[in-house]
């Protein structure tokens, strides 16, 4: 057990395996965190806050080592278009600070999509809801626990947005 927090709280509730592991790390962007954990990046999956043209915004969950495709995500999410949500939206709508927001215990339901590639991995890493806090779980444990949606989300780190 780890952390308490809106995130932890709700698996708790559901009765749901994981694990929290806590790291120390300057900057607290996926590749950071995978260092400091000692984890491949693309286990690492960042949870992004996404405002779909008249549609509200949803989460996007993308490997760490590659970027969320917004024609991809607007897509997936039946919209015209998709993009990232302002940076002060992040905590009044999840209820948790940019660069540690989970998937899990947000302040407003959201719907959330994951990337398919996190069904290549046993477990996977998402915010904990804090910055320097994961939650280690697998790939179907957090699609159940948040009722996500599979879909190709992601494009090279290195390929322009679409």
């Amino acid at each position: 057990m780890g952390p308490l927090t809106p995130a932890t709280r709700a698996l708790d509730a559901l009765g749901v395996p994981y694990r929290v592991r806590t790291y120390e790390a300057r900057e607290h962007t996926a590749a950071a965190v995978a260092h400091a954990l000692g984890i491949e990046p693309g286990r690492i999956f960042k949870t992004l806050l996404v405002a779909l043209l008249g549609d509200g915004h949803g989460l996007f969950l993308v490997p760490g080592d590659r970027e969320l495709d917004l024609r991809r995500a607007a897509e997936a999410a039946g919209a015209k278009r998709a993009e990232l949500a302002r940076r002060e939206d992040v905590p009044r709508l999840t209820g948790y600070v940019p660069g540690g927001v989970s998937p899990l215990g947000t302040r407003r339901p959201l719907p959330v999509w994951v990337d398919r590639s996190a069904l290549a991995w046993d477990e996977i890493s998402v915010s904990a809801g804090r910055r320097g806090a994961q939650i280690q779980i697998a790939p179907e444990a957090l699609i159940g626990a948040t009722g996500a949606r599979l879909a190709e989300l992601a494009s090279s780190a290195g390929d322009r947005p679409r």
